[in-house]
């Protein structure tokens, strides 16, 4: 630790709707890339934790789901993994983007939020985008009825006001013992990171060519003797018309997205990997209580 103080340690869940900000902003307090980032809404899928640390405190982040209109079965398993890490927070973290006007959409977030004991903070994000008197206009807008106990603005992809975000958070943290070691940053075990790393580059070469009924499965992930990592993994489509994009003109597209992975994956494990990737066509694997496990989901009917 980085002084002789109380340790502090507790849970801060990250609410939003969809796109808001929040895995850049819990990749931002734990200081390096714990969650997936996209341009496309709804990529959280694992309630994946964040684990940073400010002075003697210890703040355990709980990257949940965008929240939204439910419609099919992942979508409700994804909301559900939303409000549960919401349950028993020291703080829950309402991150709305800054830049957007109408706030209609977050009447139900706000709803669901009224009765709920824990405190409450709203974060506008994305402020280096907008003019300085509309925030104040959200703002009071939103922490005008005082259910949000402290308002920030901060931009969590330049990382303006995050500091004094985090600051405050240790402060909040009640006194107790940390729950991980010191140089963990994620309780999500490497191998369901990894597939999700390939999951974000699937999105992000792909953009909107491929909808967003697709998954990636880990199936092994083993230690090399030299030290090196392999990895294989499994991209699951809905319909065989999707797998010539996902493989692109002689696998091209699918050497792409691998190689990206395999980058990332080199630099954020410290030691070389050999990823191995195949496309499976399933059209009903939503309906596969193994993948909602896998992804740390709970199964809803």
């Amino acid at each position: 630790m980085t002084d002789n103080s109380t340790p502090r340690c507790g849970l801060v869940a990250v609410l939003g709707a969809p796109n808001a900000g929040k895995s850049t902003l819990v990749n931002a307090l734990v200081g390096q890339k714990v969650a997936i980032v996209s341009a496309k809404a709804q990529t959280t899928r694992a309630r994946l934790m964040g684990i940073a640390l400010e002075g003697s405190a210890q703040i355990i982040l709980a990257d949940t789901p965008g929240l939204f209109a439910p419609k099919r079965r992942l979508d409700r398993a994804m909301v559900n993994a939303a409000w549960e890490g919401a349950s028993e927070a020291d703080a829950i973290l309402l991150i709305v983007d800054g830049r957007k006007k109408k706030l209609d959409y977050l009447e139900p977030i706000l709803t669901s939020l009224a009765g709920r004991p824990e405190r409450k903070i709203l974060v506008l994000n994305k402020v280096d985008e907008v003019a300085k008197e509309p925030l104040l206009v959200t703002a009071q807008a939103l922490a005008g009825e005082g259910q949000f106990s402290e308002v920030f603005f901060i931009s969590a992809l330049t990382g303006d006001g995050v500091p004094e975000l985090k600051a405050r958070l240790a402060e909040l943290m009640p006194e107790g013992p940390w729950h991980y070691p010191e140089d963990q940053v994620s309780d999500a075990s490497e191998r369901l990171l990894a597939a999700e790393i390939t999951r974000e580059q699937l999105y992000r070469q792909l953009h909107d060519e491929l909808p967003y009924d697709s998954t990636v499965r880990p199936e092994s992930y083993t230690q090399r003797k030299d030290g090196s990592v392999e990895i294989h993994q499994q991209i699951v489509i809905a319909r065989d018309s999707q797998k010539g994009i996902v493989l692109g003109k002689g696998g091209a597209r699918l050497k792409s997205i691998g190689e990206a992975a395999r980058k990332e994956l080199t630099e954020l494990l410290g030691t070389k990997v050999h990823l191995f990737l195949h496309v499976k066509v399933d059209e009903k694997w939503e309906d596969d209580k193994e993948i909602y496990e896998e992804l740390g989901l709970e199964w809803v009917k």
